[in-house]
Protein backbone atom coordinates (compact mmCIF):
# COMPACT_ATOMS: atom_id res chain seq x y z
CA UNK A 1 0.00 0.00 0.00
CA UNK A 2 1.40 3.45 -0.87
CA UNK A 3 1.43 6.59 0.95
CA UNK A 4 0.75 9.67 -0.79
CA UNK A 5 1.74 13.18 0.63
CA UNK A 6 -0.41 15.92 0.08
CA UNK A 7 0.41 19.98 0.75
CA UNK A 8 -2.68 21.68 1.80
CA UNK A 9 -3.07 25.46 -0.24
CA UNK A 10 -4.76 26.96 2.88
CA UNK A 11 -2.08 25.97 5.32
CA UNK A 12 0.63 24.94 3.77
CA UNK A 13 1.46 22.23 5.87
CA UNK A 14 2.59 18.27 3.67
CA UNK A 15 0.62 15.02 5.57
CA UNK A 16 0.97 11.70 4.61
CA UNK A 17 -2.06 9.66 3.68
CA UNK A 18 -2.26 5.80 3.67
CA UNK A 19 -3.97 4.55 0.68
CA UNK A 20 -5.33 1.27 0.31
CA UNK A 21 -6.98 1.11 -2.86
CA UNK A 22 -5.14 3.56 -5.80
CA UNK A 23 -8.25 2.92 -7.66
CA UNK A 24 -10.84 4.60 -6.08
CA UNK A 25 -8.24 6.78 -4.09
CA UNK A 26 -9.43 10.55 -3.49
CA UNK A 27 -7.63 13.41 -3.17
CA UNK A 28 -7.94 13.74 1.04
CA UNK A 29 -8.96 16.87 3.43
CA UNK A 30 -6.70 18.76 4.67
CA UNK A 31 -7.00 16.96 8.79
CA UNK A 32 -5.81 20.83 9.97
CA UNK A 33 -7.81 23.08 8.18
CA UNK A 34 -10.68 21.38 6.53
CA UNK A 35 -10.00 22.54 3.59
CA UNK A 36 -10.07 20.90 0.18
CA UNK A 37 -7.31 22.61 -1.36
CA UNK A 38 -4.78 19.24 -1.44
CA UNK A 39 -1.81 18.90 -3.69
CA UNK A 40 -0.01 16.07 -4.25
CA UNK A 41 3.85 16.64 -3.18
CA UNK A 42 7.04 15.25 -3.81
CA UNK A 43 7.74 12.59 -1.08
CA UNK A 44 10.62 12.77 1.50
CA UNK A 45 13.36 10.00 1.04
CA UNK A 46 16.10 9.47 3.44
CA UNK A 47 19.84 10.42 3.09
CA UNK A 48 22.69 8.03 3.79
CA UNK A 49 24.08 11.32 5.70
CA UNK A 50 22.60 11.92 9.78
CA UNK A 51 21.01 15.04 11.04
CA UNK A 52 24.32 16.05 12.67
CA UNK A 53 26.66 15.74 9.91
CA UNK A 54 24.01 17.27 7.33
CA UNK A 55 24.19 20.17 9.15
CA UNK A 56 27.87 20.05 10.03
CA UNK A 57 28.30 19.92 5.53
CA UNK A 58 25.71 22.90 5.57
CA UNK A 59 27.45 25.38 8.13
CA UNK A 60 31.12 24.37 6.34
CA UNK A 61 32.28 27.47 4.60
CA UNK A 62 34.06 25.50 2.53
CA UNK A 63 31.14 23.80 1.06
CA UNK A 64 29.67 27.04 -0.34
CA UNK A 65 32.62 29.13 -1.58
CA UNK A 66 30.14 30.95 -4.27
CA UNK A 67 27.79 32.50 -1.78
CA UNK A 68 27.78 36.11 -2.41
CA UNK A 69 25.52 38.20 -0.13
CA UNK A 70 25.39 40.44 -3.09
CA UNK A 71 24.45 37.98 -5.91
CA UNK A 72 21.21 37.03 -5.48
CA UNK A 73 21.52 33.97 -8.18
CA UNK A 74 23.99 32.89 -5.54
CA UNK A 75 21.84 33.10 -2.48
CA UNK A 76 19.17 31.22 -4.46
CA UNK A 77 21.81 28.65 -4.98
CA UNK A 78 22.53 27.97 -1.44
CA UNK A 79 18.89 28.52 -0.37
CA UNK A 80 18.12 25.23 -2.73
CA UNK A 81 21.13 23.50 -1.68
CA UNK A 82 19.84 24.13 2.32
CA UNK A 83 16.31 23.08 1.53
CA UNK A 84 17.48 19.94 -0.63
CA UNK A 85 19.87 18.83 2.26
CA UNK A 86 17.39 18.98 4.82
CA UNK A 87 14.72 17.38 2.87
CA UNK A 88 12.06 19.81 4.39
CA UNK A 89 9.48 21.27 1.71
CA UNK A 90 9.31 25.04 2.24
CA UNK A 91 5.85 25.53 0.30
CA UNK A 92 5.37 27.84 -2.96
CA UNK A 93 6.40 31.18 -1.34
CA UNK A 94 9.72 29.32 -1.13
CA UNK A 95 9.49 28.55 -4.41
CA UNK A 96 8.81 31.92 -6.02
CA UNK A 97 11.50 33.56 -3.97
CA UNK A 98 13.60 31.18 -5.64
CA UNK A 99 12.88 31.61 -8.91
CA UNK A 100 12.90 35.37 -8.34
CA UNK A 101 16.39 35.02 -6.57
CA UNK A 102 17.64 32.70 -9.80
CA UNK A 103 16.71 35.25 -12.29
CA UNK A 104 18.48 37.79 -10.50
CA UNK A 105 15.47 40.06 -8.83
CA UNK A 106 16.95 42.66 -5.82
CA UNK A 107 16.21 40.36 -2.54
CA UNK A 108 15.26 44.02 -1.07
CA UNK A 109 12.35 44.05 -3.23
CA UNK A 110 11.23 40.45 -3.12
CA UNK A 111 11.05 40.81 0.47
CA UNK A 112 9.44 44.20 0.67
CA UNK A 113 6.73 42.47 -1.79
CA UNK A 114 6.70 39.07 -0.20
CA UNK A 115 7.41 40.57 3.30
CA UNK A 116 4.20 39.47 4.70
CA UNK A 117 4.86 36.06 3.73
CA UNK A 118 8.33 35.81 4.70
CA UNK A 119 7.17 36.91 8.23
CA UNK A 120 6.99 34.62 11.40
CA UNK A 121 3.86 32.73 10.11
CA UNK A 122 1.76 32.92 13.09
CA UNK A 123 -1.06 32.53 10.72
CA UNK A 124 0.44 29.52 9.53
CA UNK A 125 1.37 30.73 6.15
CA UNK A 126 4.88 32.05 5.01
CA UNK A 127 8.44 30.63 5.32
CA UNK A 128 9.41 31.54 9.01
CA UNK A 129 7.89 28.95 10.86
CA UNK A 130 4.24 28.13 8.68
CA UNK A 131 3.20 25.38 6.84
CA UNK A 132 5.60 22.55 7.48
CA UNK A 133 5.47 19.01 7.49
CA UNK A 134 3.16 16.68 9.62
CA UNK A 135 4.77 13.05 10.09
CA UNK A 136 0.79 11.31 11.26
CA UNK A 137 0.14 8.43 8.83
CA UNK A 138 -3.54 9.56 7.78
CA UNK A 139 -6.26 7.08 6.81
CA UNK A 140 -6.29 8.13 2.41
Amino acid sequence: MPIYEYMCGKCKVTFQFLVRNVVTHEVPTCPRCGGRDMRRAMSRFATPKGEERRMDDLSDPSNLPDVDSEDPRAMARWMRKMSEETGESMGPEFDEVLQRLERGEDPEKIEEEMGDLLEDGSDGGGLGGGGGYDSTLYEG
